[in-house]
């Protein structure tokens, strides 16, 4: 009897080895390629290099590729993004959206500059890469902002500052990149980005009458606490804690300043308990506001629209595509994503006839709202714009200072 042996899947990430000569080396595509002392920065970083260059290749080698680089061979542009990717997965591994800003910038590098010697790579062509930012144009169509390119310049700069604590490059390459000056305003022909304007209140509470009350709730709380939209769609039981005095606090299990060693505090009073408090009578690890209920009043209110009569043309489980009645139900996130988010609001205000406004936006009208009924000091305890030593120092001061400020939050 004659089997049919399926062909053996290619390794798509090969193992880093030891060999006997004292060399690491990694097996690609038939060949063995040798990456220097077993175990050094130099050899892990291009094992990293050569895995990306396999697998962009689609787990294929050029002919050309050396397999025995001279231990005196320099480290390259490709090795000290390669070996930073590695670093930015850990970093950036509950932000996927900020790795593949990092990764596309790499991408950008290995293009230009992937086969230069990293000691090479100076504020000349540093510069040259900031002038191909400024000339290219994002996947909208736009030119880049002056603020954009900065940040992006920064995060290279920031590449190689991994490479020099990984002793891959020495830190005068790292020291002169520094020394290449940001674009300022008035001095280049990059586009200017436009500050973040707080929405109106007549135009949320317009957007309201066309959203879900999932996403009402959310709104409420938002314009209320002045929270990112991120912080408002990870809310869970277990995260509120109800004190002694009536006031909720809200820590954020993730945020985005949990990095630098910040606490997050937000109270939840007021309008916002009002609203929150149907949506704790759920499992504490769960997400206080799910897509699917969303969903499933959307669904409901077309139903109730609907003209045709109950048992004819399409309805629940009986539709044009799954005549039989089989189809299969539809899997929903457990929770909101920023995105998600945004296109709802984005089209409650369309569909209202309010001005174009996005969630982030709530996150101004708010401060303005507070900042106008308490001072600068309220708005900055409620929206958590202090300092790591002040937030530890002060943290009970400043939690009583946004209790205060909740309060003074705008009703949606």
């Amino acid at each position: 009897m004659e089997l049919n042996r399926m062909p053996r899947q290619k390794a798509k990430l090969p193992k880093y080895h030891y060999h006997v000569s004292g060399q690491a080396r990694v097996y690609l595509d038939g060949r063995y390629f040798y990456l220097g002392t077993y175990d050094s920065p130099e050899s892990h970083a291009r094992y990293f290099a050569l895995c990306k260059e396999y697998q962009k290749d689609g787990c294929k080698m050029h002919e050309d590729s050396s397999t025995h680089p001279s231990e005196d061979a320099p480290i390259t542009v490709s090795c000290v993004t390669a070996d930073y990717l590695e670093f930015a997965k850990v970093k950036y591994a509950k932000s996927p959206g900020d790795y593949s800003k990092h990764e596309s910038l790499c991408d950008l590098l290995d293009y230009e500059y992937g086969d230069l010697p990293a000691v090479e790579f100076g504020p000349r062509r540093l510069s040259e890469i900031r002038d191909l930012l400024v000339a290219t144009k994002n996947r909208r169509g736009r030119h880049n902002t002056r603020h954009y390119i900065n940040q992006q310049v920064q995060i290279i700069v920031q590449v190689f500052k991994r490479a020099v604590a990984r002793e891959l490059v020495p830190v005068e390459v790292w020291t002169a990149l520094k020394a290449l000056d940001s674009l300022r305003e008035g001095e280049t022909v990059a586009n200017e980005s436009t500050d973040r304007e707080p929405v109106g209140i007549e135009s949320v509470r317009l957007t309201a009458e066309h959203l879900s009350p999932v996403l009402k709730t959310m709104v409420r709380i938002q314009a209320a606490t002045g929270m990112r939209p991120s912080e408002v769609l990870r809310m869970r039981p277990i995260d509120i804690d109800k004190r002694a005095d009536g006031v909720w606090v809200y820590r954020p299990n993730e945020h985005k300043t949990k990095r630098h060693g910040k606490k997050k505090q937000v109270p939840i009073v007021g309008d916002a308990q009002v609203a929150l408090e149907p949506y704790l009578d759920r499992e504490p690890t769960e997400y206080c506001f799910k897509p699917e209920e969303s969903a499933r009043w959307y669904q409901e209110q077309k139903s109730a629209k609907r003209k045709t009569p109950a048992n004819q043309g399409d309805r629940p489980g009986y539709n044009k595509r799954t005549r039989a009645g089989e189809s299969k139900p539809r899997q929903y996130s457990p929770k909101f994503d920023k995105d998600s988010y945004r296109r709802a609001i984005v089209r409650a205000a369309k569909k209202a006839g309010a001005e174009h406004w996005t969630p982030y936006q709530l996150r101004h009208t708010a401060a303005t709202v507070i900042r106008e009924a308490l001072g600068i000091e309220g708005a900055q305890a409620l929206l958590g714009h202090s300092k790591r030593q002040m937030t530890e120092h002060y943290a009970k001061e400043s939690l009583d200072k946004a209790i205060e400020a909740a309060k003074a939050g705008p009703k949606i």
